[in-house]
């Protein structure tokens, strides 16, 4: 991977972080730890590094686009688990 694309996604990743530390400024809504952003910035990077690594891997743009989709999907997926726990308060409620 170019030198210059993972300086991208770290700067990328920077700049999404800078949302919620900006809000967390005016808002008691939005209460993030170091380990908030430390998670979120590890999720976003990886997403955006295995996302590259597999649209150079595959030629077909349909699985390109499928794999690209299907990681992300898996990404909000731990997103909203580490949230708020829906599948611990799914297995839970069994």
């Amino acid at each position: 991977m170019q030198f210059r694309k993972i300086i991208l996604f770290f700067l990328s990743t920077l700049l999404l972080l800078l949302l919620p530390l900006i809000a967390m400024q005016f808002t008691k809504e939005v209460n993030w730890t170091t380990k908030d952003f430390i998670v979120a910035g590890t999720l976003i990077f990886g997403a955006a590094t295995i996302s590259e690594i597999l649209s150079r891997k595959i030629k077909n743009p349909k699985h390109k686009i499928t794999l690209i989709i299907t990681v992300l999907a898996m990404i909000i997926l731990v997103w909203i688990e580490l949230a708020v726990g829906i599948f611990s308060k799914l297995v839970s409620d069994i």
